[in-house]
Order: C-alpha cells, then sequence, then structure tokens
C-alpha cells in the first residue's frame, strides 16, 4: 500500500508534478539488486544504491491495533528528514529511462528465497568439528544416564526424568518468545542448551563430588562446598558453552537479548539434569527406601514444589548475568570491554549464586532467613531481570526502525515499511494483511522479511559501532549486506502489489511516485506520520463521486 498525505486530499490533475506512469517500473517491482553499474559498491559506511528499475514500492505492512472503520498512523520515524534527505542521493525514478529487465514474479516464499545468494557450504573441516562436538555432547549426555541409572536404579531415574521435563517447555517458550525480533539459528539454540545439560552437568558433577569427598577427609563441613566450589564450577560451566559460540561465531550473538537467550538456555539445560538428581534420587529413591513408596512420593512433590515452581527461574537468572556480559561484548570494538564484560558477568552470576546457595544453608538453623532473602532478595532480582529483558527486546525494534531509515533514505524501503518493523505489534499487523493479499506464501515470506530486516539493521548498527574493523570482517560485514538486501527484494516480490485496493507506489528514497486511478503518476512527498491502510478487507466502494471519489478511502 502507498502513503497519502494525512488529509487524504489527492493532488489536483494539473498539477505540474503529475507524469505519465514510466513502462520500466512495473507493479511491484523490486527483486534483487543486479551486480552490473547499477549497484554501487559501497564503503564500510555508505548505502548501497538500488537499481533504477527495481526501487522498492510499498505493498502495505501496516499499523498495529487499528479500529476497524479507519487507518492509522504508523508513529513518527525515529530519525526525520524523510522529504527532503535523499532527493539529491536517489535519482527520481519516474524520470529515469531504465530498462525493463523482466523480473520474474515469485509465486511462494520458496521460489523468493531461491533468488537471494546462496549461503556458503560448510567445507569438510567445519563438518567434522561439528561431528566432534556434537558427539561429546552426546558422550557427556549418555554417561551421565548410565551413571544416575547404576548407581541409584533405574525407578528413580525415570521417576527423575518425568518430573523434571515438566518445566523445560514453558522455560525453552519463554526465551523463544523472547527472542521474537531475530530468532537465533536452530542449531546454535541446541547446541548451548546440550552443552548445560550433558557438559556443564557432567563436570559439575565431578568436581563437586571430588570437593566433598576432599572437605571431609580436610574434617570440613559440606556447606563450603555448596558456598564456594559449587557456585565456581556450575556458573563457570554453564557460561563456557555460550562463550565458545562467542569466540567461534561472533556474529550469532547482536546483542543482550541474544546473550541472555544462549545463556539462559544452557542453564535450563543443566537445571534439568540437576532436578533429575534432587527429584529422583535424594527426593524419592532414598525417602522410599528409608520409609516406604507413599513417603517417597509425598518427599517428591515437595521438592518438586520447592525446586521447580519456587525456584525454577534460579539457574537461568544466574547464567543470566554472564549473557548480558557477552551481549555487551558483542556490541562493542573496545577491545578491553569485550574482555571484561563477560568476565564481570560471570563473576556477577557466581556470587549471586554463592549467595543463594548461602541462604539454603543457614535455612537449616532458621528458616526466615530463606524466606527473607527468597522474597526480599531473589524476587526483586528475578522481576528487575524480567523488565530488562522486556525492555531490551523492545529496543531492538527501535533500533531496526532507526537504522533502516539509512535504507529507506536510499530507495530500499519506504517509510511505512521502516515504521512497521518498529514493534511487534505492527510486524504481527503485516503478516496479516501479506496472508490476506497472497496467501500462505505472502505470510512466510512477510515473516522472512522481517527477520532479515532486522539483521541489516543490526549489522548497519555494527559497522557504525565499528564492530568490523578489519579488512575481513568489514568484507564479509558487506558481502552479508548484499545478501540481506538481495533476499529481501526477493521476499518483498511474493506480497507487494497483490492487494487489488492498493494503487501503484514507488519510494525513491525522498519521494513517493503513484499511480492515481486516472494512469497520471503524481509526486509526494512522504507525509510526517507514516500512513497505512486497515487490515480488513474493505467493502465495495460506493457510486463513483466528484474527482478520485472511488479511490480507496483516504488516509486520514
Amino acid at each position: 500500500m502507498t502513503a497519502l498525505p494525512p488529509d487524504g486530499t489527492p493532488m489536483d490533475p494539473g498539477n505540474p508534478d503529475a507524469v505519465q506512469p514510466p513502462a520500466s517500473v512495473p507493479p511491484g517491482s523490486g527483486g534483487p539488486p543486479q551486480s552490473g553499474a547499477g549497484a554501487q559498491q559501497p564503503g564500510a559506511g555508505a548505502v548501497p544504491s538500488p537499481p533504477p528499475a527495481t526501487r522498492s514500492p510499498w505493498a502495505g505492512p501496516l499499523a498495529g491495533s487499528a479500529p476497524a472503520d479507519g487507518p492509522v498512523g504508523l508513529g513518527k520515524p525515529s530519525v526525520q528528514g524523510w522529504d527532503t534527505a535523499a532527493a539529491d542521493v536517489v535519482p527520481n525514478v519516474t524520470e529515469e529511462s531504465a530498462p525493463d529487465t523482466g523480473e520474474q514474479r515469485y509465486p511462494t516464499a520458496a521460489l523468493a528465497l531461491a533468488a537471494a545468494p546462496p549461503a556458503k557450504r560448510s567445507d569438510r573441516r567445519r563438518l567434522w568439528t561439528l561431528i566432534g562436538v556434537m558427539g561429546g555432547i552426546a558422550a557427556c549426555g549418555v554417561a551421565l544416564l548410565a551413571f544416575f541409572g547404576f548407581s541409584g536404579g533405574w525407578t528413580a531415574l525415570v521417576i527423575g526424568v518425568a518430573a523434571a521435563v515438566i518445566p523445560v517447555p514453558v522455560l525453552v517458550s519463554c526465551f523463544l518468545w523472547l527472542d521474537r525480533y531475530e530468532p537465533e539459528p536452530i542449531r546454535y539454540l541446541v547446541f548451548v542448551f546440550g552443552w548445560g545439560a550433558c557438559v556443564a552437568t557432567a563436570v559439575a558433577l565431578v568436581v563437586n563430588t571430588a570437593g566433598g569427598v576432599l572437605a571431609d577427609r580436610l574434617g570440613l563441613s559440606e556447606s563450603i562446598v555448596a558456598v564456594l566450589v559449587a557456585p565456581f564450577i556450575e556458573e563457570s560451566m554453564k557460561a563456557l558453552g555460550p562463550i565458545l559460540l562467542f569466540w567461534r561465531r561472533p556474529r550469532a550473538f547482536s546483542g543482550l537479548i541474544d546473550g541472555i537467550v544462549y545463556c539462559g538456555l544452557s542453564a535450563t539445560g543443566f537445571a534439568m539434569v540437576e532436578n533429575i538428581l534432587y527429584l529422583g534420587f535424594k527426593g524419592y529413591a532414598d525417602t522410599a527406601e528409608e520409609a516406604g513408596p507413599v513417603n517417597g512420593a509425598v518427599a517428591l512433590v515437595a521438592i518438586f514444589v520447592v525446586r521447580i515452581l519456587m525456584t525454577g527461574f534460579a539457574h537461568p537468572l544466574f547464567t543470566s548475568m554472564t549473557g548480558i556480559g557477552l551481549g555487551i561484548a558483542s556490541r562493542s570494538s573496545t577491545k578491553a570491554v569485550r574482555w571484561l564484560a563477560p568476565i564481570a558477568g560471570l563473576l556477577l552470576a557466581m556470587l549471586l549464586h554463592g549467595s543463594w546457595n548461602l541462604m539454603s544453608v543457614t535455612a537449616s538453623a532458621s528458616a526466615w532467613v530463606l524466606l527473607y532473602g527468597y522474597f526480599a532478595v531473589m524476587m526483586p532480582i528475578f522481576l528487575c531481570m524480567v523488565g530488562f529483558a522486556l525492555w531490551q527486546r523492545s529496543n531492538e525494534g527501535k533500533l531496526t526502525e532507526r537504522m533502516l531509515t539509512e535504507y529507506a533514505r536510499a530507495g530500499w524501503f519506504s517509510p511505512p515499511e521502516v515504521a512497521a518493523l518498529g514493534t511487534l505489534g505492527r510486524r504481527l499487523s503485516a503478516r496479516r494483511w501479506a496472508k490476506r493479499v497472497a496467501g500462505d506464501p505472502g505470510a512466510k515470506a512477510m515473516r522472512a522479511f522481517q527477520f532479515d530486516a532486522t539483521k541489516l539493521a543490526l549489522l548497519r548498527d555494527g559497522l557504525h559501532r565499528g564492530l568490523d574493523n578489519t579488512p575481513d570482517r568489514r568484507m564479509e560485514a558487506l558481502a552479508e549486506e548484499r545478501h540481506l538486501l538481495s533476499a529481501l527484494a526477493a521476499y518483498r516480490q511474493v506480497f507487494v502489489g497483490r492487494d487489488p485496493q492498493a494503487p501503484l507506489a514507488v519510494w525513491d528514497g525522498s519521494r513517493y511516485h503513484i499511480t492515481f486511478p486516472d494512469g497520471m503518476v503524481r509526486v509526494l512527498a512522504a507525509p510526517p506520520t507514516p500512513v497505512v491502510p486497515v487490515p480488513v478487507v474493505v467493502p465495495p466502494p460506493p457510486p463513483r463521486m466528484p474527482m478520485y471519489a472511488g479511490y480507496p478511502y483516504p488516509y486520514r
């Protein structure tokens, strides 16, 4: 869809800015950029210019909660200057004589994705590395199951697994919901979860057991292991998986949310296996052996309430502090910050973990200490962390809207497209609109369009921050930028121009070129507030009245 002035008044037919529609700008043009003379090779701080014949049209991502009887504005963009900023940089598409490229219209999202440049294929060395890493994780998991089964009994193991798995889908869903603006690759999420569940728990079990044996020989209390040794080794091992990912795949981290998600999933896997030990063996098996199966079931329920319902957030909360440090490091070009931020986050995680274990140890003397620590310390920290994560998530939408304004000035996006990416409500509305006008392929293409647009914004933000400050990293970033721009143009082909009530409109980076019902193309400046139609099926228009009355009703 296009954006008209806020008052909805179309331009007069006698306006001198009216021009005939060019044959070189077909409806819905916006395919992948070509690599010829029209594609400028930018530097690290320049936005590449799209070819004249492939300027990005606007097919209508929509506003969020809009009433059914009228359209709604999307809100003023973060960066102003759409009216004139790019007038001298991007040529007017209606005044150019660009050849017809005969671009393919993509009926399905799969074909649109195929139009984008292919991703790099993994070589054999990377493949064997992946096999080795996943094999090591699997071996640790099998070793843990064998240890639990042969040392404590298979019945206790089955009961512990059944009880410990219950909260996992809830926690994983929360982290995936938090990561909705730019979801991370499934393989990375599986890696960190498997690392926490297998490798971290195996190493922590060995070290904590050895620490307990050493403390007993020295005549020391086992509480020392719980307060000093366990927090150190457990937080170190839970964080090691995300740290390795940050080291080998730094582009997998695009901010604080990614750090929280990776570390939170690692901690969730760790907590799941640890709960198997406490619920199945220390809870049910030990009690049933002393007082019978009924008492064992009672102990199982009591531990489930304490460890799952009341403190199930503890491990993810502790390790998320390391995730914040990794997130800060991922957006900083300063070498000292990239080293010190993860270390500071890890130390804070150890401190919180040790404090919680200390309160649990002192609860044997007075239960009030544990209750005070839970309600006065841990719960406020947890709630503050939830609020902080939600605030950071909303910032990803604002950053996307701010960074993509540069591409809008160059003609890759129109202002309403950029504004429609600013919140989750607007994105959901855009998907509904795409499904209405182009079916399921349109909805899938819009979803991929939004994800890649967010990646592009984060990439541009990284270039501004100086993250890609080496020649190799810079060339890699520019190549990824080209890939994302091509993919976005291909996705747009799936849903653009499919709404029969939308006129042809092309955004050239500074003004709209709109084809009115009389066949004339008129140049309009972008309104202060991007205006888009409401995502509802519009009824048939009333009988034709004065000029342009049959046009889909003014966007007020």
